[in-house]
């Protein structure tokens, strides 16, 4: 797998990286992009000590419907403006590459720079269905993860089937600094603020206002 030949579109192109950077990844739609994107980022920042958090704009989650979609060119745009912080990059490489798995997207970094410490981030909601997710075996074998708590999910979130089957392998939040250094299959869950926020739910409303 690799980046097609000739020029990528800005939006498509990779965050500078240096070998021994730590970096999280954190994929989405971004549909919109809102203040629960960055909450989870600058947690995840502060928590794993992280140098920066790669924003991987999707051409589309393979399992939501991708009527009305806006291009990921202008939810780039959005999640610049949302982010409004020097150590988040925003990139639609996925669009670049022709991916939609998540699992395709960690092959490909984690052979394009091998001496780079990546993180997977997902939100409790995620680690609900991530034994849904194509190869998500494959997934925590490849980078270590970090769950970051959403409201409704504290408790149900650990009980689902990826997070006991991965039981064993789950590092205590006090170690948290650590997750990037260590040897996957390793995993996080971390506490902290929470917001109510939804891309969901703000599609929703703005739905709901248009109507009107």
């Amino acid at each position: 797998m690799s980046l097609p030949p000739g020029a990528l579109l800005p939006h498509q192109r990779l965050p500078h990286v240096e070998p021994g950077m730590r970096i999280g990844l954190y994929g989405g739609s971004f549909n919109p992009p809102h203040a629960g994107h960055r909450l989870v980022s600058m947690i995840a920042m502060r928590r794993l000590k992280l140098d920066r958090v790669w924003w991987l704009v999707s051409p589309g989650n393979p399992l939501k419907d991708h009527d009305g979609l806006p291009d990921t060119a202008a939810r780039c745009a959005w999640a610049r403006e949302t982010a409004a912080s020097s150590r988040i990059d925003i990139t639609a490489v996925e669009e670049a590459l022709g991916v939609s798995y998540t699992r395709d997207t960690i092959t490909f970094l984690t052979r394009r720079f091998p001496q780079v410490h990546f993180v997977w981030l997902m939100g409790a909601d995620n680690l609900a269905s991530f034994h849904r997710w194509r190869g998500w075996r494959e997934i925590a074998e490849a980078v270590p993860f970090a769950v970051i708590d959403r409201p409704g999910w504290t408790l149900s979130a650990p009980q689902s089937p990826a997070a006991q089957a991965l039981a064993r392998f789950r590092m205590p939040e006090i170690r948290a600094a650590t997750l990037a250094d260590s040897p996957p299959p390793s995993w996080t869950f971390l506490h902290g603020p929470r917001t109510p926020l939804s891309s969901t739910e703000l599609r929703a409303r703005k739905k709901a206002t248009n109507s009107q």
